[in-house]
């Protein structure tokens, strides 16, 4: 089972970045997948999960109307679309599997991570 991200880098705030997630191993009808991001000295957080089950996404209050999940099946890649960067997005972004967006603590799979940084 892999996760890989890939898609960050240097941006300015208020600009936009994609981030992929390929997954192996399985597929994104057996997992739900999340982004999660850790910035410096913080803890890791959850930014939003896209439900196998049903394809719905859901987001953490501070990215909402800024980032959307989607999913291209075939291609067994989850997509995060970032818009309007702020500066505290900076952090290294995470994908994960888990069953149904269950949270950190029953996240099953991890990928290494892609750092998104946030220049003003």
């Amino acid at each position: 089972v892999q996760l890989v991200e890939s898609g960050g880098g240097l941006v300015q705030a208020g600009g936009s970045l994609r981030l992929s997630c390929q997954v192996s191993g399985f597929t994104l009808d057996d997992y739900s997948i999340s982004w999660f991001r850790q910035a410096p000295g913080k803890e890791r957080e959850e930014v939003g999960c896209l439900m196998s089950s049903d394809g719905s996404t859901s987001y953490d209050a501070s990215v909402k109307g800024r980032f959307t999940i989607s999913s291209d099946n075939a291609r067994n890649t989850v997509y995060l679309q970032m818009n309007s960067l702020k500066l505290e997005d900076t952090a290294v972004y995470y994908c994960a599997a888990d069953l149904d967006c269950g949270g950190i603590r029953f996240v099953d799979y991890w990928g290494k991570g892609t750092l998104v940084t946030v220049s003003s």
